[in-house]
C-alpha cells in the first residue's frame, strides 16, 4: 500500500498485515483472522481509524494494478454485488436497506482488470461502497443521473479510463444493468464498451434493438460455456451450449426521460447475437441456466465474423469479477458473515476483503505458467524463505517437483497449493486449496520475519 492512506507508514504497514491476515485465515471475522489478542485490538483501531476510507485502500490497490497492466490489452469488468445481513442485521449502526428492502445491507461495485491474452485476474482498478437509505427511492425518471445509483456505471468506465490508462487497449465490460444510455454517450476516447442489452431500445428511423438482433441472418455457430446459477444448485456443474451468432449496426434513440440532459439524440452501436440452438428445459438440465441469449451493444467495430466472436469472447471475461465475488463472499471469506457492526469499519473491511478476494484468485491462477513475479504477492526479501520452504514440499517424482521459474508468481502459487493439500495429481488446485495454503505459508513466513529480527537483536 503506498499514498492512499496519506502516506503514514503505520497505516500503510498495519493495512498490508490486515490484508494478508485475511488471505491466511481465509476469513473477515477480526477474532479469527488476527494472530493475537494485540493483532485483534490493532485491526479494530486500524478499521475504525478517520485516518482510512475504503477510497484510500482502494487507491492504494489501483496503482499496483495500474503497473500490472502497462502496454496490456484490458478488459475492465464492472458489476454489483450485495453483502446482506439478514438475519444478523441488529447493532449495525449507519447502514441501510439491502437489495430486498428489509434487511440492512451494503454495495460494492468494483472495476477489476482482467489481461485479455490470458484471462488473468490483475488487480481491482476501483471500487464503490454504499449503503442505502431506510426510504425506498421515489420518481426516478424525474431525478438526475448524477443522483441515481446508476451513475455508478459511468463512474466505473471514468476509472477505467484513468487508473488503467498505462494499458494498450481497454474494453469496459458490463452485464444488463450497466445498460444506460448515458455510458455511451459519455464514454471517455480511451475505452471501448461492451455491454449486454437490457432494454429493448427504440432506434433511429423506427424499430426495436431486439426485434432487429432477431431479424440479423447467424453467421457462425459456436460454443460456449455456461457457468452453474447463481446461488449455486447441488449437482449443477454448468453446461457447453451451441449459440448462432449474429451481428449488425443500430443507431439507438435518446430515451424521454423526465428531466432535460446534454446528451446526443442518438448513438451509433453495433449489435452483436448470442442465441442458443436447442438449448435444454430447465428440468432436464438438471436445473441449470435458461438459454443462452445475449444481445451485445459495442463500441467495437463488428463488421466480420472475426470481429464478432472476438466480441463474445471479450464479453465472457466478465464471469472473472463474479469470481471475485464468490470468493469475497460464500465461497471463501464470508464477509457477510463478519462480527464488525460500525458501517465506516465495514466499509474499510470490504475494501480490504476485496483486494484479498483478488490476491486469492491471482494466486489461484498462477497454478499455471505466469510471467509475473512473486514480489507482487510477497515481499521481495521473503523470496529465500519461500524458497527454502518450497524445497521441503518436493517430492522424488517429475510431477512432484516445482518446475516454474523460482521467484515467480507460478513457483509461489506451487509452494502455496502444496501448503494447502494438493499432491500434484488430478486436477489443479482451487481458490480453497490455494486460500488453506496461503494461510499456512504466511504464518511460516511470519515466524521467519520474527526469528530474523531477533537475530539482529
Amino acid at each position: 500500500m503506498g499514498h492512499g492512506l496519506h502516506g503514514d507508514i503505520r497505516l500503510v504497514r498495519r493495512g498490508e498485515r490486515i490484508l494478508e491476515d485475511i488471505v491466511r485465515s481465509g476469513c473477515v471475522v477480526v477474532r479469527k483472522m488476527s494472530a493475537d489478542r494485540a493483532g485483534e485490538i490493532a485491526a479494530h483501531r486500524f478499521l475504525g481509524s478517520p485516518a482510512v476510507t475504503p477510497e484510500a485502500i482502494v487507491s492504494d490497490f489501483s496503482r499496483r494494478t495500474a503497473q500490472a497492466c502497462q502496454g496490456r490489452f484490458i478488459v475492465a469488468a464492472q458489476d454489483t454485488t450485495e453483502i446482506n445481513f439478514s438475519g444478523a442485521d441488529r447493532h449495525r449502526p449507519g447502514l441501510g436497506l439491502a437489495g430486498d428492502g428489509k434487511s440492512l445491507g451494503f454495495f460494492l461495485h468494483p472495476v477489476v482488470a482482467i489481461d485479455a491474452a490470458n484471462e488473468a485476474v490483475l488487480g481491482v482498478a476501483g471500487a464503490r461502497i454504499w449503503t442505502r437509505g431506510m426510504e425506498k427511492a421515489t420518481d426516478r425518471q424525474k431525478r438526475r443521473l448524477e443522483d441515481k445509483e446508476s451513475e455508478r456505471w459511468l463512474e466505473g468506465a471514468q476509472t477505467a479510463a484513468t487508473v488503467l490508462a498505462p494499458a494498450a487497449r481497454i474494453v469496459v465490460v458490463g452485464d444488463r444493468e450497466s445498460d444506460i444510455y448515458q455510458i455511451f454517450t459519455r464514454k471517455p476516447a480511451n475505452i471501448d464498451l461492451i455491454v449486454r442489452a437490457r432494454g429493448d431500445r427504440k432506434l433511429v428511423g423506427g424499430g426495436l434493438v431486439f426485434e432487429t438482433g432477431a431479424k440479423l441472418t447467424p453467421a457462425v455457430e459456436m460454443n460456449v460455456k455456461v457457468a452453474p446459477r447463481q446461488p449455486r444448485i447441488p449437482g449443477d456443474i454448468g453446461r457447453t451450449a451451441r449459440v448462432a451468432v449474429s451481428f449488425g449496426q443500430v443507431t439507438i434513440a435518446k430515451p424521454k426521460t423526465g428531466r432535460p440532459s446534454p446528451d446526443a439524440k442518438e448513438v451509433a452501436l453495433r449489435l452483436v447475437v448470442a442465441r442458443e440452438i436447442g438449448a435444454p428445459s430447465p428440468a432436464s438440465a438438471g436445473g441449470s441456466q435458461p438459454p443462452v441469449l445475449w444481445r451485445l451493444l459495442t463500441t467495437l467495430p463488428a463488421d466480420t465474423i472475426e470481429d464478432a466472436l472476438e466480441i463474445i469472447r471479450l464479453y465472457r471475461l466478465r464471469w472473472r469479477i463474479e469470481q471475485v465475488f464468490r470468493v469475497l463472499k460464500q465461497d471463501g471469506l464470508a464477509l457477510e458473515k463478519t462480527q464488525v457492526e460500525q458501517a465506516s469499519s465495514l466499509f474499510n473491511l470490504a475494501a480490504l476483503a476485496l483486494g484479498a478476494a483478488a490476491r486469492i484468485i491471482q494466486l489461484t491462477d498462477a497454478r499455471h505458467a505466469s510471467p509475473r513475479p512473486a514480489a507482487d504477492v510477497i515481499d521481495a526479501s521473503l523470496i529465500a524463505a519461500a524458497d527454502a520452504i518450497g524445497k521441503t514440499l518436493e517430492g522424488k517424482t517429475e510431477r512432484q517437483k516445482n518446475r516454474h521459474a523460482q521467484g515467480s508468481l507460478s513457483w509461489l502459487a506451487w509452494i502455496t497449493a502444496r501448503l494447502g493439500g494438493w499432491n500434484c495429481y488430478y486436477k489443479p488446485p482451487g481458490p480453497k486449496t490455494i486460500a488453506d495454503g496461503w494461510r499456512r505459508l504466511a504464518n511460516m513466513l511470519n515466524g521467519y520475519e520474527i526469528a530474523q529480527r531477533k537475530s539482529l537483536v
